[in-house]
């Protein structure tokens, strides 16, 4: 009887942990669903569906449309450069910070406006750029009036590519200081010690040991960076309005449109853009799995 109650009491207290466990869990699992697995799979659903309902294929077809094309490849583009300008200087940011003797308050005040800035985007940014490298931005009327030199007699246009970029590169960098900074804290003191010992410079130890143990993490860094400019949008719309034809804005412009409404053919824009941005991620978290391997 004894065995048997204390069974029963093991079991009942097993479930009990087990069914407050998963009421933990609930919340994440209901949002994961009600915001990303329905909304993917009604987009999944309507790119290959007319505007009656019928299944059809021209959505897909049309996605190989000159204008569509040329949409995906400067989005593919902003991204891409975005994403190495931040990662390149996001890099040097960290390494500064972290492993470069630098006095201490320096990594806890970056790491403090890293986690501001890299969530700084939108209207907000927008205006703070066209208010500071704007035709009649500060910098711009300060570079005119003391150095008698006008950025824009150089072909620079904050309202194209280059100017979206460039903005993109503002919120790109301080997420790539959050992401990289735990991965150099990871580089063991013992394996400089050790190269040390041995005879390589600090250049040597840099080329054959930090960089090929770093070098998945930033890989998978710029990836994450890449999707991050990919699926933005309200920084491009508040900067260039519909004068850049990024594939964000031309979505924008197929489901919620007065001209271009299409929402089918929005459908199977924002399924590409998943598909994408799903790849970015997945190499992303595989690179990141490699990583980790190193700098437990």
């Amino acid at each position: 009887m004894q065995i048997a109650a204390r069974a029963s009491f093991g079991a009942r207290t097993g479930l009990d942990r087990m069914s407050w466990a998963w009421v933990g869990v609930a919340p994440f699992f209901l949002f994961a669903l009600m915001f990303l697995i329905l909304p993917t799979g009604f987009l999944f659903v309507g790119s290959f569906q007319d505007a009656d309902g019928n299944f059809t294929l021209n959505n897909i077809a049309n996605l190989f449309q000159p204008s569509i094309v040329s949409a995906y490849w400067i989005s593919l583009k902003v991204s891409a450069y975005s994403a190495i300008g931040g990662a390149i200087i996001g890099f040097f940011l960290a390494y500064a910070a972290v492993l470069g003797g630098l006095p201490s308050w320096i990594r806890p005040t970056l790491m403090t406006f890293s986690g501001v800035a890299s969530n700084f985007a939108g209207v907000p940014l927008a205006f703070a750029f066209l208010a500071t490298l704007g035709r009649t931005g500060l910098v711009t009327a300060l570079l005119v009036r003391f150095f008698d030199f006008n950025i824009y007699s150089t072909g620079f246009n904050l309202l194209t590519m280059m100017g979206l970029t460039l903005t993109y590169i503002y919120f790109q960098i301080p997420l790539m200081v959050l992401i990289l900074a735990p991965a150099l804290d990871g580089l063991k003191r013992e394996w400089r010690e050790a190269a040390s010992i041995l005879g390589a410079s600090g250049w040597q130890f840099w080329l054959y040991v930090a960089l090929p143990v770093l070098l998945p993490g930033l890989l998978g860094a710029t990836l994450l960076l890449f999707a991050n400019a990919f699926g933005a949008i309200a920084t491009a719309y508040a900067l260039t309005g519909s004068s850049l034809n990024i594939i964000t804005i031309l979505l924008y412009a197929q489901i919620r449109g007065d001209v271009l409404h299409d929402q089918n053919l929005g459908y199977a824009l924002a399924l590409g853009m998943i598909l994408i941005t799903g790849l970015s991620n997945a190499a992303y978290i595989w690179l990141r799995m490699r990583s980790e391997r190193w700098l437990r």
